[in-house]
């Protein structure tokens, strides 16, 4: 009951949010010069003005904002979110083929993100002031100042093109033919780099917030009582002092949500992954508005149940919290 209290109430709060973000983009986006069928025309080769008029009117760019606007929102109203005009096929259908490379790109960055944050977060904090936590903070640092992209050409050129252990790019090997295990070895292959690329200032901050929750935890009442009364350091540090370091921990994990599909653009575009990141994307390029407007909503969805999760696990690691607040 207290956690459908939770679910109930961040929903209410979701869908006015998803609205506003909704309507600032698309109102943003009629700001841009021209629309799909200026980029249509522009491919076709030719400055055909009575075509132009038939294809606005065809896809219902001939009428006024407003009218476009409530015109989306009553589709989306009944989970339709129109007709991509620069693939010709209905944009859920497309963001539904490439979203399962994007979440599994997002589940395994975080993941390894998240695992090896707290690792050597509790290693640093557990050596804290001393040579094993001065190379971590050391390594910290240059891991959060080094761009993504471009640890990712890097990691192309030494693994995939002088060491030959990793492919370049892509999601599998579409010319072998795997099927079953050998298909998943074969997209976790494929998944290595670019999940590290993604995560790698994400497991910078984590290790970061992991040692300074650790070292201010390690220090409270309870932690001296834990080890006054006899208990093994490993016993203190792992069932006292890490579940309540993990609280900001589970807290920036959903923060990061968000960031992690911006990031995906960039890593999908190195990696030639056929994910959303690479969809918005093209999007941008042809200025296909009903497909820009459905990765924002589907984006957006992503963020919200990611976020609701997280609330949750928060609550499930600190029953004091006050769900319904």
């Amino acid at each position: 009951m207290r956690i459908l209290r939770l679910v109930l109430r961040r929903l209410s709060l979701s869908i006015p949010c998803l609205g506003i973000i909704l309507a600032v983009l698309f109102f943003l986006l009629q700001l841009a010069p021209g629309d799909a069928v200026d980029a249509l025309i522009g491919q076709m080769g030719t400055s055909d003005d009575t075509l132009s008029k038939l294809l606005r009117s065809y896809y219902g760019l001939d009428g006024s904002v407003v009218g476009q606007f409530t015109g989306y929102v009553g589709r989306l109203a009944t989970l339709d979110l129109g007709l991509s005009i620069a693939y010709g096929k209905p944009v859920i259908d497309l963001i539904l083929e490439r979203l399962p490379v994007t979440v599994v790109l997002m589940v395994t960055s975080m993941a390894m993100a998240f695992t090896a944050g707290c690792v050597v977060g509790v290693i640093a904090a557990r050596y804290v002031h001393r040579w094993p936590d001065t190379i971590i903070s050391v390594l910290g640092m240059l891991v959060y100042s080094m761009p993504s992209f471009w640890f990712g050409l890097m990691a192309i050129v030494l693994f995939a093109v002088t060491l030959g252990w990793l492919p370049a790019g892509g999601i599998s090997d579409l010319r072998a033919g795997h099927t079953g295990i050998a298909h998943l070895l074969d997209m976790a292959k494929h998944l290595v780099m670019p999940a590290l690329t993604l995560g790698l200032i994400f497991f910078a901050v984590y290790l970061r917030v992991m040692r300074t929750a650790m070292v201010e935890v390690m220090t409270l009442d309870f932690m001296r009582t834990a080890r006054a009364k006899g208990l093994q350091e490993r016993a203190v540090l792992f069932r006292h002092a890490l579940r309540n370091a993990l609280l900001p921990m589970v807290t920036i994990a959903g923060l990061h949500a968000s960031s992690m599909l911006g990031g995906a653009v960039v890593v999908e575009s190195v990696f030639s992954l056929p994910g959303l990141g690479r969809l918005a994307q093209e999007a941008v390029v042809q200025r296909d508005l009903n497909m820009l407007l459905g990765i924002t909503v589907m984006s957006s969805v992503l963020v919200i149940a990611v976020n609701l999760v997280i609330d949750i696990i928060y609550a499930r690691l600190d029953p004091r919290i006050d769900v319904g607040a």
